[in-house]
């Protein structure tokens, strides 16, 4: 008799994450369960709750996304062509609109949990971390610090990703892309003081 198929803590965060794309704050072990094809005791035991489930969730998703960013910059020579692959990878994965509001549900309830909140924070700090690295070794005359610069680029992100969610017009992928590329390129060739006020009949 065949042995039963051994469902590992990732599937079932991996479940658990499709199926906050489904449902939404509202969602239950259950339904987790179900989805990941364990039993409720089985995910109840492995994380105690739906709270530890969001939990282990923050902690893994937080990990793998620093691992991507990482990983996909470095198949980059060009380091501008880094920061920006590495920024477009934080969406990817998103491209469903009602996909993307659950998920924005589900954010609204975790930052009025503290230990949630934090885990976001950390989320937060990573992201902005990594884009600082990588724009400290890109050639940008016209950025900001590098930390000031990464924090404009995540805030971009993320503005954009609630805009598209709002409004789903084409691919979230490519509405970012455009706009980082715009804001790239001020900072990569910045117009000189005195080209401004030359223009101005200065």
């Amino acid at each position: 008799m065949a042995r039963p198929r051994k469902v590992t803590d990732g599937a079932v965060l991996a479940a658990c994450e499709r199926v906050i794309g489904q449902h939404g704050p509202n969602f239950t072990l259950a339904q987790v369960a179900a989805e990941a094809g364990v039993a409720v005791g089985t995910v109840a035991g492995r994380f105690g709750s739906k709270h530890g489930l969001l939990v282990a969730l923050m902690d893994t998703s937080t990990a793998a996304l620093e691992e991507r960013m990482r990983a996909v910059a470095q198949e980059h020579d060009d380091p501008i062509e880094a920061v920006r692959a590495a920024l477009l990878v934080t969406v990817v994965g998103i491209d469903d609109p009602e996909t993307a509001a659950q998920h924005l549900g589900q954010l609204g309830v975790d930052l009025a949990d503290p230990v949630l909140r934090a885990r976001f924070a950390r989320q937060r700090e990573v992201v902005r971390e990594v884009l600082a690295e990588l724009i400290g070794k890109a050639s940008l005359p016209g950025a900001p610090a590098a930390e000031s610069a990464a924090a404009m680029l995540a805030s971009l992100a993320q503005g954009v990703q609630l805009d598209w969610a709002l409004a789903p017009e084409g691919a979230l992928p490519e509405r970012l892309g455009n706009e980082l590329d715009t804001l790239l390129q001020s900072w990569r060739n910045p117009v000189s003081g005195r080209h401004v006020r030359s223009r101005r009949g200065g």
